[in-house]
């Protein structure tokens, strides 16, 4: 139901109606402060333990002792991050210990779950304040107006329906981590580990032997562009003819596209290193080091380069399946190469020599290696459609949020 007063929601169940508009109190009025409780401990004088030990943004160690032993809200205090729906506020309970970076909050005369969803979706940033740390004080924090009706039956109401979204939420997210870990244990068993030659799972059609080659056999090792023609920061846009990759854009899960550079086409065409090729791989060389992105046909992409800090791993022949060299890169095999053969201090680092020499482990049979890639593919694609369902969930709180508080104007 739709309403234009800023203090009745856009959103609200229909017994509820007819009680009219919400109040809007301070966090000062809804809550009593226990931070003269809350206490650090350095981490060279905590003693391991199964007490939780929070911190602003959740759990950051476990401690043989606990503070507190009751259901209480904590508000990041410094340290945290302050955005709408960055969990800013999160309940604890239990038994647990809390350093000085969390404000810790008990509620009143109000539903906590119902207090710690509002705050989820508030702003903090209007309330914090310096910059050397940014700090939301505990006056600040007081000072914060929330909307609440009268009635504790619709705060338990609105409580209750969005801590049935969590817990599908939390159940989504273990069904991911078991597609995750099933797909870790099979690329163990679908490649050989240390010492062995062949892997522990085979498909029962395949016999032969794995063959063991040098990277450099089979694959080209090509590095970026790093000469006078290589783009100044003033020469990148948010939109061009060539997509210019950096760090941020090869992940763990592949390539990420949500922040993106472009160069023109000009500038393009005086780069002779580092374009992209359809069914290349980068393996990025510096920081995170160890990201594999391939650059398949569902890149929507069709002219890109990679930076200094990147490689490109293409095929030089037929011998090697494309799909199969992507899921092998991933594989713990290469993963603890990486490992071992970077080197430097501040910023470790691979160079072409050393990627050239890493060791692939491949069947001589294509189709062999195709079953496999297309094995791994499909978990990929499960995996894939799971977490696009949990973020398909997390946008419908998001909205449903939205809709069932209202949004007085809090800072005056």
């Amino acid at each position: 139901m739709s309403k234009t007063n800023k203090n009745i929601p856009e959103l609200r169940f229909p017994e509820f109606v007819k009680d009219g508009e919400w109040n809007v109190e301070t966090i000062d009025e809804l809550c009593e402060v226990l931070n003269n409780i809350r206490k650090p401990i350095s981490s060279d004088k905590r003693e391991n333990g199964s007490y939780p030990y929070y911190g602003a943004s959740g759990i950051i160690d476990y401690v043989n002792d606990f503070l507190f032993e009751e259901k209480l809200l904590l508000v990041g205090e410094d340290g945290a991050k302050w955005d709408a729906y960055e969990d800013t506020a999160f309940l604890v309970e239990g038994k647990y210990w809390v350093n000085n970076h969390a404000h810790v909050l008990k509620s009143k005369n109000i539903n906590e779950k119902f207090l710690e969803s509002f705050l989820i979706k508030t702003d903090f940033n209007p309330y914090v304040t310096g910059a050397a740390p940014p700090k939301l004080t505990l006056g600040s924090l007081k000072q914060i107006k929330v909307p609440k009706p009268n009635s504790l039956k619709e705060q338990q109401k609105i409580a209750s329906c969005l801590s049935s979204l969590d817990e599908l939420i939390i159940a989504e997210e273990q069904r991911l981590d078991q597609l995750s870990e099933h797909k870790k244990g099979l690329m163990q068993n679908l490649f050989p580990q240390e010492g062995e030659n062949v892997p522990k799972v085979r498909f029962k059609e395949f016999e032969d032997d794995w063959v063991k080659t040098p990277f450099s056999s089979n694959i080209l090792v090509i590095d970026g562009d790093r000469g006078d023609n290589y783009p100044k920061a003033e020469e990148y846009s948010s939109n061009g003819y060539c997509v210019f990759l950096n760090a941020k854009n090869v992940t763990k899960n592949g390539f990420a596209f949500n922040e993106i550079q472009f160069i023109t086409k000009e500038k393009d065409k005086l780069l002779r290193k580092g374009k992209l090729s359809r069914n290349d791989i980068v393996l990025t060389t510096r920081g995170s080091l160890g990201q594999f992105a391939f650059y398949d046909e569902t890149v929507p992409f069709e002219n890109v380069r990679i930076n200094s800090g990147m490689v490109i791993l293409r095929l030089k022949n037929n011998e090697i399946d494309s799909d199969f060299l992507y899921n092998f890169c991933r594989s713990e095999t290469i993963q603890s190469t990486i490992q071992a053969q970077s080197f430097g201090n501040a910023v470790q680092q691979l160079t072409v020599a050393v990627i050239n020499n890493f060791t692939l482990f491949h069947p001589k049979s294509i189709k062999e290696q195709q079953k496999i890639a297309s094995c791994l593919s499909s978990l990929d694609e499960l995996i894939q459609a799971q977490t696009g369902r949990i973020e398909e969930l997390k946008e419908h709180k998001k909205g449903l949020m939205q809709k069932l508080f209202p949004n007085p104007d809090s800072k005056n």
